[in-house]
Formats: C-alpha cells, structure tokens, sequence
C-alpha cells in the first residue's frame, strides 16, 4: 500500500460534517488536509438554501474559487425528499426544495446537483409506470432551471429508491430522452443491492458524471470508512479507464472521526489502484 496521501485525487462529500460544522468551516478544515474538490451536503446549520443569502453565496463561492476549490456537486440526504410520492402535495415540495438547491447551484458555480428518482410504498407501491412519470415531470422542470444557470442534474442510484438497480434507472433516464441528465454511481449503493458493480458502470458509462465510493456490508445499509465492508473496490479504477472516466471519485463516507476515516480510505484506495489523475470539469 501507498504511504503517500495523495487527497488532491479524490473529492470529499461533506456528509459526516453536517451535523458539527458549517460548509465554510468544513472546507477550511478539508483544504488544510489537502482535498481541494467537495460534493457539498444540504443540511440546516451547515449548508440550507433559504438560510444562505445573496451575500453569503457570493462569500462562499469566492472563498472557493479564491483558494483553487472546486464544487463538484450539491447533493441532500434524499430519504427527506420524494419526487415520486403518491400524493401531488409531497411532490410539489419536494421539487420546491430541490429548486431552490438548483438555483444555489448555479450561485455557488456548482458543477450538478444530486437527486434520487423517488422511493415507493414497500407494502403497495403504485404502478412502475405511474412512478416513473412522477420522476419524468420532476426531470422536466429540474433539467431546464439547471440548464438556465450553468449547472446540471445527476440521478443517483439508491437502495431505498423504487429504481435501485443501474439497468432499471437508466432505462428510465433513457426514456425521458434528455443528454443533459447525468448519473451518479455509487459503489456502496450498488454492491448492498448485489449489483456487479463494472458491468453497471459500462452501462451508464456514456451518462456518467459521479463516482460515490465508501464501504458497506450487504446485510446492513453503511457508508462506511473503505476496509469496514465487503465493497470490492479493487477491480473498478480498470474500469473506469476503460470507459474514459477520470473525474476524481467522491468519498461518501460517513464516520463520528470523519478526518481520519477519509485518509485512511484514500490509502487503502490507492494500495488498490486508485490513483486517478485530477481532471478538469467535465
């Protein structure tokens, strides 16, 4: 295994910080570190966009921009949001907040924002066909407000979203028939739900804008520090360079030390073949 930290070629998602920490605090503490890419979580207290005004959007982003940073993408811990739900009340907040996160996006010089297609009942989930059309109309008015202001929208796969499947999301992110939407891949979100995780990268590999990494088991649903899971991440970095991807991964990872889990990951990473070049934005 490397002992060199190398943290410029990996991006940190902010997620184990939310609770403890302001974004601006957060990206000072992680610049210090070395990490200069960040998916940037939504969050009350750490990043809110109806707490950040014009003013503090402009600070923000030129902190970012004046320290050599770059935002890759905002994302939200989407079990709060359903744009899929049965009831058109839910939906219409739903796509309220993820508005008003695109349009943070573009004030900050965000690259995308991160959404997740919907969750379904799990005890009677209304027809596939009535889900997917509830995604498709949050897509049509998401992908043109994010077109508007120079930034985009990326679906991701999740467990407890009713596409959890990469061949099933990106059928119906196909379907909607709109180049401008990218995908995320998770790998920890693919391997809890047994997919075969190069084979759903070559799928999505031509929408492919995010790579999530972080480790998980497959009997309990983690995000965990790379080495506490079953993720086998040794096979993707060939993948990827296969299919021409070389954005810096996202470290997704969820811990109470968050510091050290992030550099032990990034060493166990790169003992394993990641050592990707930092690219520029895609």
């Amino acid at each position: 295994m490397s002992s060199t930290l190398r943290p410029a070629a990996f991006a940190v998602n902010t997620y184990s910080y939310t609770l403890g920490s302001s974004v601006r605090d957060c990206l000072e503490r992680l610049a210090r570190r070395g990490f200069r890419a960040f998916e940037l979580m939504m969050y009350p207290g750490h990043l809110w966009p109806a707490h950040a005004d014009a003013a503090a959007r402009r600070e923000l982003r030129a902190f970012v921009e004046t320290n050599g940073l770059r935002i890759t993408t905002l994302n939200m811990p989407n079990i709060d949001l359903n744009v899929a739900a049965a009831t058109e009340e839910m939906r219409r907040s739903t796509l309220a907040v993820l508005q008003s996160v695109v349009v943070l996006a573009g004030d900050l010089g965000a690259e995308g924002v991160v959404i997740g297609p919907g969750k379904a009942n799990p005890l009677l989930a209304m027809p596939r066909d009535a889900l997917v059309g509830h995604f498709h109309q949050a897509l049509a008015q998401l992908v043109p407000l994010a077109a508007d202001l120079g930034t985009a929208v990326h679906v991701e796969n999740m467990p407890f979203a009713f596409l959890p499947h990469m061949a099933g999301l990106l059928e119906a992110v196909d379907q909607f028939a709109d180049d401008r939407v990218g995908i995320v891949y998770d790998l920890a979100n693919g391997h809890f739900v047994g997919e075969d995780l190069c084979e759903a990268l070559r799928l999505c590999a031509r929408r492919l804008r995010v790579v999530h990494l972080s480790d998980t088991g497959r009997s309990v649903y983690r995000h965990d520090a790379v080495g506490l899971g079953t993720v086998d991440f040794r096979p993707v970095p060939a993948t990827l360079e296969a299919i021409g991807f070389r954005c810096p991964p996202v470290l997704e990872i969820i811990d109470p030390e968050p510091d050290a889990a992030i550099e032990r990951s990034v060493l166990a990473l790169q003992g394993m073949g990641w050592a990707p070049a930092v690219a520029a934005a895609r």
